[in-house]
């Protein structure tokens, strides 16, 4: 178990940090980074099914299992986390429904960064990019257009099938410090690594940030996305909580994970994707020639200063969560009592987190729409509400449309200016109940 942390940690002490940490630490035996017992609740949402596990017709008599969704918050390192129920190697190798390259804005979000990062890093032909998560291809088929040699990692067989097709390398493993040692022994050492809102999904996060280490050139730079705990709790955001995903982040905490394990966030952005993230720059320790930039200590400073070593900043996060259910569900039943119809547009894993916490079934809403094909003509865990194509919306004309993935609402609203021509309405449920 790591030793305690003072709350007001500062660059230079969590450098200091050597305790040893083991790497088969899990929520259920206490904090998966530090091992400390977990006793202070952030928010139970009952019980979900996996978000991602969309059902046939045929499987609607099943028994589809549902597990607690109950987050805490480590009282040392202040790591938030769901416990473990499901493993990661279950959930995501395989067949999974989750495909990238559906989203316009995050298309565009992956094509700036690669610009970005070839200017900042000098890449060329002779260096070597390495994306853990790397899904459809949607990021590094940018590096290949560019010439830059690239490997994608990812663990579900239908997803990595399909960034082979574009042309995309791409070897599919679950990755953590056994893949980062195939790698190195294959001759793969990356110069710049990549984990876009990936952290999240890993169980063992130890394991994983230690294969990081290994995977890394001497020199390299290692970038990293996720949503910031921050944002998460300010916004009340909710349903970004799911079995999936089971830890959300702070720049306080990640200082302590990678100095643990040998390496230096030296850069820091604040970036708008996912309601509002943190992209992190990364390098070993050892390597003096990326400075620690100011930015870093001003973003740990305003986490500080937010709350997020302060236990009492999470019991009022729990009180927000419940009012926002109540409030859309006050709005959905006065809308089925007048009459209206109610669609759903998107199907992602956060939407299935709401529905299910707050009930919302057939009774309530329609049905849901959804770009991606993978998910037409099936149904949404727990909830069992159909999912169509999007051109449902056109047939059916519902008087409002309930946007699940809030987080690209401004993308969603340019789509769907077509609906104004029936006179429907859009809903956005989080940060708070919203009708435009």
């Amino acid at each position: 178990m790591i030793q305690k942390l003072n709350a007001n940690l500062n660059n230079e002490t969590v450098a200091q940090i050597t305790t040893e940490v083991s790497t088969e630490s899990k929520a259920k035996g206490g904090c998966r980074f530090c091992g400390t017992p977990l006793e202070h609740s952030v928010v139970d949402l009952g019980k979900s099914p996996l978000c991602e596990n969309f059902l046939t017709k045929e499987q609607l008599i099943e028994v589809e299992p549902f597990y607690p969704l109950h987050a805490f918050v480590c009282g040392e390192c202040h790591l938030v986390q769901v416990e473990e129920y499901v493993h990661g190697k279950e959930i995501f190798c395989g067949e999974y429904a989750y495909f990238s390259s559906f989203s316009d804005s995050w298309l565009k979000h992956a094509a700036n960064y690669v610009d970005m990062i070839t200017d900042r890093l000098n890449l060329n032909q002779d260096h070597h990019v390495v994306e853990l998560a790397s899904n459809d291809g949607y990021l590094l088929k940018n590096f290949v257009e560019k010439g830059i040699p690239c490997t994608g990692i990812e663990p579900a067989d239908n997803v990595a099938a399909v960034a082979i097709e574009k042309g995309v390398p791409s070897i599919c493993k679950y990755f953590g410090v056994n893949t980062a040692n195939e790698l190195v022994a294959d001759g793969i050492r990356a110069d710049l690594m990549i984990a876009n809102n990936v952290l999240a999904h890993v169980p063992d996060l130890n394991d994983f940030v230690a294969g990081i280490k290994i995977v890394l050139n001497d020199q390299g730079v290692m970038t990293v996305e996720f949503p910031q705990l921050s944002c998460i709790l300010e916004e009340t955001q909710f349903d970004t909580i799911y079995q999936e995903h089971y830890c959300y982040f702070s720049l306080h905490t990640l200082l302590q994970v990678f100095s643990h394990h040998g390496m230096t966030i030296f850069d820091v952005e604040e970036i708008e994707t996912h309601g509002g993230s943190l992209r992190i720059y990364i390098r070993h320790t050892e390597d003096d020639t990326k400075p620690v930039t100011p930015a870093v200590t001003e973003i740990h400073q305003r986490e500080l200063d937010a709350g997020l070593t302060d236990l009492e900043t999470y019991r009022k996060f729990s009180q927000r969560v419940a009012g926002i259910k109540r409030d859309l569900l006050e709005f959905l039943i006065q809308a089925k009592r007048d009459g209206k119809s109610v669609a759903c547009y998107g199907a992602p894993g956060k939407g299935n987190t709401l529905l299910n916490y707050c009930g919302i079934r057939t009774d309530l809403v329609d049905y849901a729409v959804d770009r991606n094909p993978y998910k037409h003509n099936k149904f949404l865990p727990g909830t069992h509400v159909p999912v169509y194509s999007t051109d449902k919306l056109e047939e059916t004309k519902p008087d409002y449309v309930l946007i699940l993935p809030w987080n690209l609402k401004k993308e969603i609203s340019h789509q769907l200016e077509y609906v104004r021509e029936w006179g429907a309405k859009l809903v956005v449920p989080i940060p708070e109940l919203s009708v435009y």
